[in-house]
């Protein structure tokens, strides 16, 4: 004991088990990762075994995010009230149960039933990621206070351990031995028995504004009226994009569906920001912190929505395995560069926002080299680019939010992680999706004979754009079978097949203008400190309620 006391000493750590809490939350993010790599290697399997549609797999995929945002936002506030361990325990409960939804379709049951239960199941995962995240995030930064950007990346790093090790499981159990994808999903409960074993008995301590004693209130104050509009937003697309649908589909009442649940879904967001902002006492909330909430939207939206789908795109231009190789590929390049953070941050100098635009910069360019691959070779080489793009976007943003809103405790880091997954979930996965449908639809509309035969039987559709029909699930999956299998195509099978490449390809153009945004965000960021004179993290003075101190 004294000498892991020792050890979390020179790491400026604040509590002797400091080392042990770290590993504990990296082993339950790294089943998150497990989780997510897994269900997005399998979604080709559950779009030819079920039938589903890019958009439909893009909102299965999209509830494995959204349920996270329930998780750390509500976990958040109440993990200062009701203790860390619970919150554990609560999550170690929820993912045994997605196991039991998920597994739950059989032949013979309805396409609809199948969804829900692939959808739900999804959903309480992602819920237990949320709310083990909601302990993880505050955790390490309040054990490390000086220090926050590398171990929150240190602590993240564990996400594309996770992605590294499904996709490596994936790829073995399915594109080798074939085995069924329930028992794949599964392995995801190995390192969940793990974190729990890590985190019994464990004493944690106090996040700075629960040691300066602020209420609730004091710690929503910097989240505001305007912060509270962000979350009752995402929550009312929640409830009108997922709720209604899945009530009728089980009920089969007209009630759930229409106008009525539209206006019941737009009360219920209303609702949520009225609660949220009166939880500030109906402060206006801090302009930075509501731009970090945006841009972290955008995080979400471009990093975890695409590494949702990138195995599924890389594998049809390319071959399957060739997809799964450049995503473990890419994942580990993630993994190693998410310990070096200290060393840009101190060796080279850069600084948390600097370091955010270059990599806005570098995903940009990765996504559209990626768009444009022909070659295993160019792959690898594009997608490195979009890798360490993407590497320090999630844990350097958790940081910025916890230098500069420490008065916000857990409540700001839980709500921006939040806002992340709300975004993959609802935009980001659905969003390629849709855009993976529309433009391979349009490509094949060049032979309207082919079109015809081949064109989903439903329509997909996404926010506000127009319902454009893609390509039927079941026979591109047949078709790409016979790819694997190096089998003759037919004329028209290699047109329906190259439509849906050519689909994928102007998807990452689309995509690509998430992280060129982020860019320009963070570039307004870097002017603005420095007109206050650099970047610095702030502490609490007195109360915690006025004043904030810099680091020297």
């Amino acid at each position: 004991m004294s000498d892991l006391a020792n050890r979390d000493n020179t790491a400026g750590a604040v509590a002797p088990n400091a080392m042990r809490l770290l590993l504990a939350g990296f082993m339950a993010i790294l089943a998150a990762g497990i989780g997510f790599s897994i269900r997005g290697g399998i979604l080709d399997n559950w779009g030819s075994e079920f039938g589903f549609s890019g958009e439909e797999l893009g909102k299965i995929g999209g509830g494995g995010m959204t349920g996270f945002c329930f998780g750390i936002i509500f976990g958040g506030i109440i993990v200062d009230r009701v203790g860390y361990g619970r919150l554990v325990i609560a999550a170690f409960l929820l993912h045994l149960v997605s196991a039991v939804i998920t597994f739950a379709p059989y032949p013979g049951m309805s396409k609809d039933m199948v969804f829900n239960c692939l959808f739900w199941g999804s959903f309480i995962f992602a819920m237990a990621n949320g709310t083990l995240e909601a302990v993880a995030n505050p955790l390490v930064a309040t054990l490390f206070p000086n220090n926050r950007m590398h171990y929150l990346n240190i602590l993240h790093a564990s996400w594309p351990a996770g992605l590294v090790l499904g996709s490596a499981m994936g790829w073995v159990l399915d594109d080798i031995f074939k085995i069924d994808w329930k028992i794949q999903l599964g392995l995801f409960l190995i390192p969940t028995l793990f974190y729990g074993v890590l985190f019994l008995g464990q004493k944690f301590p106090k996040s700075e504004a629960s040691q300066r004693g602020l209420t609730l209130g004091e710690m929503f104050r910097d989240v505001g009226v305007i912060g509270a509009v962000l979350i009752g937003f995402f929550l009312w697309m929640f409830f009108g994009d997922n709720l209604g649908p899945t009530l009728k589909s089980l009920t089969d009442n007209d009630i759930f569906s229409g106008q009525i649940w539209g206006y019941l879904s737009i009360a219920v967001g209303v609702g949520i920001w009225l609660f949220f902002s009166g939880l500030s006492a109906f402060a206006m909330g801090s302009v930075l912190l509501f731009i970090l909430f945006i841009t972290h939207a955008l995080v979400g939206a471009v990093e975890l929505g695409t590494d949702g789908w990138i195995q599924n795109i890389t594998g049809n231009i390319l071959s399957s395995e060739q997809g799964k190789i450049l995503f473990v590929f890419t994942s580990m390049t993630m993994f190693a560069l998410r310990f070096c953070a200290h060393f840009i941050e101190t060796r080279l100098g850069i600084k948390p926002i600097a370091l955010l635009m270059i990599c806005a910069a570098l995903a940009c360019l990765g996504l559209r080299m990626t768009s444009s691959i022909t070659t295993f070779g160019g792959a690898l080489v594009a997608l490195t680019v979009y890798g360490i793009g993407k590497t320090f976007f999630w844990p350097t943003m958790l940081a910025v939010a916890s230098d500069r809103f420490p008065r916000t405790g857990a409540v700001a880091m839980s709500i921006m992680g939040g806002l992340g997954m709300f975004s993959a979930g609802l935009l980001g996965s659905p969003g390629l999706g849709y855009a993976k449908d529309r433009f391979a639809g349009e490509a094949l509309k060049a032979n309207p004979a082919i079109f015809e035969q081949y064109k989903a039987e439903k329509p997909s559709s996404f926010l506000f754009l127009d319902k454009v029909p893609g390509i039927d699930a079941k026979k591109l999956g047949d078709i790409n079978k016979k790819k694997e299998e190096k089998k003759p195509l037919t004329t028209e099978e290699t047109q329906v097949l190259n439509a849906s490449i050519e689909g994928d390809r102007k998807t990452l153009i689309a995509d690509s203008f998430i992280p060129l945004t982020m860019a320009v965000i963070y570039l307004l960021l870097l002017v603005y400190f420095s007109m206050i004179g650099g970047y610095k993290p702030v502490h609490i003075d007195g109360d915690g309620t006025k004043g904030m101190r810099s680091n020297t």
